[in-house]
């Protein structure tokens, strides 16, 4: 999914309350509902004109609700601009709201006809608008709109999605049933959770906004929903002070790598060096010690033993344990140890494994799991993770303590305070082994260098998207690997000195 440049905002609105929030964002500047209605006309339109100026038949497809009043302010929009319109219209035995009826006969009024769904689409159409579902939905589409969906989607003609794809569910980006993969998603008001994160990069397309004219009243609003992209990395990783010293950066100890998963354990040790952590302890297996070292010969590493344990516990201050560990008894001894250690930690891979057949609460801990191993620590589904990863998010955090960063296309971190973080980077490249062992590294390095939890959390999950973008534009997707990012990653954790790109 790519974004209209600056035009998206940072804050993320929950859906339900956003309905509420237009009501009284336009009572408070003297707005009406249908005035609104016709700024989202005009900015869609406005779209479709720009990136599809030679289409000359638009098929518009409207529901009975506001999103099909929004396609009846297009409509009377493109005939006045002398294109030729097609709109087809969805009806309903529940009366439209008022705004939607009076779209519609405006429409019907510039002598515009409506059309029965069943009716067939002109041979050419080049342009297709999706005005049949918005951010109300909370099931599958049913079988008539399906059918709608599953047509538009098999046309060639491109699609621009109002509001948010018909079948896109707003607050959590699930899809229950048929879906609009759209070319183009013009989204009006605010941000809705389900435009960056669930199955949202596979049908939102380009994304757009317009807050129709509410951008101030937004602005004295408070979300607990953020967007975070590589345009806030500055805020986070400032120029070093010029005498640091390398124990200003933190101390950092890396447990794992089990027998055969040595690669797990040095990735992870890499990726912190390169995320800036001032030393670099990895505690493994006593054979893994040689390719390491060969490798990356800046890491300090040791057998993996109880006294070395304690005594790196006692150096380090940032704690970090899972990767290539394991569930065997070498792993869950040195899960034991590391447990009640007080100093900021990170769990992930084979530590999450375990913590979920032993559950506890941790208030300095922070859980990296993908949605498999989310699933395990809430003892529930892959596909129950999936259909709502923001809530998913809440009930590690809630359970487990700490934070939590649910990862996936649109990473979700949650913590204690309430916060929710959307991570806005990254891409179908690091669907690759070894990049969760990345981006544990850089976290952890995060939080040596003295961020909160939370914030260590977002900035390297935000690093290590963005640090894929970089080469997903330069090389493309496919084929990325995880140690790839090293070179791109130590340019992206220094924005003073490049200026990272937000695509």
């Amino acid at each position: 999914m790519k974004k209209n440049s600056t035009s998206i905002p940072h804050s993320i609105w929950p859906a339900d309350e956003l309905r509420h929030a237009e009501k009284e964002a336009a009572d408070s500047l003297g707005v009406t509902l249908y005035e609104l209605m016709q700024r989202a006309g005009q900015a869609a339109f406005n779209v479709a004109r720009e990136h599809y100026p030679q289409a000359t038949h638009w098929l518009i497809l409207c529901g009975p609700g506001n999103n099909g009043g929004d396609g009846y302010v297009i409509a009377r929009l493109a005939i006045a601009a002398g294109i030729n319109v097609t709109l087809l219209a969805l009806e309903s035995e529940k009366p439209s709201p008022e705004e939607a009826s009076e779209a519609r006969n405006a429409w019907l009024n510039a002598g515009g006809v409506i059309h029965a769904v069943d009716s067939v689409w002109p041979e050419n159409t080049d342009l297709i608008v999706d005005g049949l579902l918005g951010t109300g939905l909370s099931q599958a589409p049913r079988e008539n709109v399906a059918a709608l969906i599953t047509r538009a989607n098999a046309h060639p003609a491109p699609v621009i999605a109002l509001d948010i794809p018909s079948g896109l569910m707003a607050q959590t980006g699930a899809t229950p049933g048929a879906v609009i993969q759209a070319a183009h998603t013009v989204t009006f008001i605010a941000l809705k959770p389900g435009l960056l994160t669930g199955k949202a990069r596979d049908v939102v397309g380009t994304l757009h906004h317009d807050a129709l004219g509410l951008e101030k009243w937004l602005a004295g609003q408070q979300t607990a929903i953020s967007r975070f992209d590589a345009s806030r990395l500055a805020q986070w990783l400032p120029p070093r002070r010029p005498t640091s010293n390398k124990g200003d950066h933190g101390k950092l100890v890396i447990v794992g790598g089990d027998h055969g998963t040595a690669g797990a354990i040095r990735m992870t040790g890499e990726a912190a060096l390169r995320a800036g952590a001032g030393l670099v302890r990895v505690l493994t297996r006593i054979e893994n010690i040689p390719p390491i070292v060969t490798a990356r010969p800046e890491l300090m590493v040791h057998e993996l033993t109880p006294q070395s344990l304690e005594e790196s516990l006692e150096w380090a201050d940032v704690v970090a344990i899972g990767p290539g560990l394991g569930q065997k008894e070498w792993g869950k001894k040195a899960l034991q140890k590391v447990e009640n250690c007080r100093k900021p930690m990170l769990w992930d891979a084979d530590a999450l494994n375990l913590l979920a057949i032993n559950p506890d609460k941790r208030h300095n801990r922070i859980l990296t799991p993908h949605p498999g191993e989310a699933a395990r620590l809430l003892n529930c589904s892959v596909a129950e993770i999936e259909s709502d990863r923001l809530l998913s998010a809440q009930r590690l955090v809630k359970r487990y303590g700490g934070v939590a960063v649910l990862k996936g296309a649109g990473t979700i971190v949650a913590c204690e305070s309430g916060a929710l973080g959307i991570i806005d980077a990254g891409n179908a490249g690091m669907a690759s082994g070894g990049m969760g062992d990345v981006l544990s590294g850089i976290i952890s390095a995060l939080l040596g260098q003295k961020l909160t939890p939370y914030d260590a959390a977002i900035a390297g999950c935000v690093a290590h998207g963005a640090a894929a973008d970089r080469l997903a534009a330069q090389y493309g997707t496919r084929g990325m690997l995880a140690t790839d990012l090293f070179d791109t990653l130590r340019r992206v954790v220094n924005p003073d000195v490049i200026d990272v790109e937000n695509d």
